[in-house]
């Protein structure tokens, strides 16, 4: 058995669409928007712990406030292309921030 730095690193861009995607899945079919926002909540912590290790104190704010606009922006998006298409594109943009500003980092 190995230690944890034998492990590899999970990407935070995952993470961060994983959030996104499953939290709005998770009110969309639980009908239980509180347990979207602990989905959404948890990667989000996860991530800005990660992006502040990673990248720093300034990048890991500008990628948590990219994650948060998304998941807003997806509400007002989400009337005129559907929910789906802007929660997977919110999705996209806070995973491909991600990786331009913290994952490559860490390859």
């Amino acid at each position: 058995m190995g230690n944890l730095q034998d492990m590899p690193k999970i990407p935070s861009a995952a993470v961060a669409a994983s959030g996104l995607i499953g939290g709005y899945a998770t009110a969309r079919f639980t009908r239980r928007r509180e347990l979207g926002g602990a989905v959404l909540a948890a990667a989000g912590a996860w991530c800005a712990r990660d992006w502040a290790r990673t990248a720093g104190p300034v990048p890991a704010a500008a990628l948590t406030a990219i994650y948060l606009g998304g998941f807003g922006g997806s509400h007002p998006l989400a009337k005129r292309t559907g929910a789906w298409p802007a929660v997977l594109g919110v999705a996209a943009v806070s995973a491909a921030s991600a990786y331009a500003v913290s994952d490559r980092r860490s390859e």
